[in-house]
């Protein structure tokens, strides 16, 4: 959930240096727990602050998961979000150091993330549209295994998947539920989407698919009164959907920084052989 190739699923671009010699204006922004209101207080009492819509940068403290509201956060503005990590994975967030702070945002690598944009029709034929920086995911309701027809750019590829959901994970999300559910780790330059069955039935031995990032991708569900499917774009959950669409949105983008010794892309290739 990059390389210099602007043609790729995350373009990098320059340092925040290459913007010119003003130092940028900071906003800091934490989790809702002590220590990183506390790092919060304290970087804001020596580096000054504004507030998130003056900011140049946007520092983010918390985990994973609050790196990723954030990021949902500056949707509207693209600021970029500098994190670091007072939570407890932090795979995404550089480390946390109150000491050169200017310095470090100054000299951070900006990498820009396409998210995948989402549209859920429910029974009522409502549209509900939201948008996903780690995956989109399809889970049943109730007791019962959901049934979902699976059709990428218009052709049906899965008739029937009896499953308790599937998911389409970017790259940048591909280390997080993705991978619980024992779908692949995508480089983050790979131009690929994974999709993943969570807890496949029929076809029993199916592991999911690898799509290029243009795919576009429709989940119909099956018997929908019967095995009633909710669908969640990272932080949005629509109930009761009959159909899904899914592509990347490459019309919109967010902006991480990352220290350049923080190297994401080392990162995840680690990751794939983690013990």
């Amino acid at each position: 959930m990059l390389t210099n190739d602007a043609s790729r699923h995350h373009d990098r671009t320059e340092p925040l240096t290459g913007r010119g010699t003003a130092l940028p204006a900071l906003a800091f922004v934490a989790a809702d727990t002590p220590e990183a209101c506390a790092a919060r207080d304290r970087l804001a009492e020596r580096y000054g602050q504004v507030p998130p819509h003056e900011a140049d940068v946007i520092v983010a403290l918390g985990g994973d998961g609050f790196l990723l509201e954030t990021l949902h956060r500056t949707l509207g503005r693209r600021t970029p979000v500098f994190g670091m990590n007072r939570g407890s994975v932090g795979f995404l967030l550089n480390e946390y150091d109150e000491d050169g702070l200017i310095e470090r945002v100054m000299r951070a690598q900006k990498f820009t993330l396409h998210p995948l944009r989402m549209t859920a029709t429910t029974v009522t034929g409502e549209q509900i549209e939201a948008l996903a920086i780690n995956e989109v995911s399809l889970l049943r309701e109730t007791r019962q295994a959901a049934k979902l027809c699976i059709s990428i750019d218009g052709i049906a590829r899965m008739p029937e998947l009896i499953c308790d959901g599937c998911l389409v994970a970017t790259p940048a999300g591909s280390t997080a539920y993705n991978l619980s559910t024992y779908g692949p780790i995508l480089p983050l330059g790979s131009q690929i989407l994974a999709l993943t069955p969570i807890s496949a039935f029929r076809p029993r031995r199916w592991r999911g698919a690898l799509l290029p990032h243009s795919a576009r991708i429709t989940f119909g569900i099956l018997e929908a009164a019967k095995r009633p499917v909710s669908a969640v774009a990272d932080f949005t959950e629509v109930r009761d959907v009959v159909r899904v669409d899914v592509f990347e949105d490459r019309d919109v983008a967010l902006t991480l920084l990352t220290d350049p010794e923080h190297n994401l892309e080392e990162r995840i290739l680690k990751e794939q052989f983690m013990p």
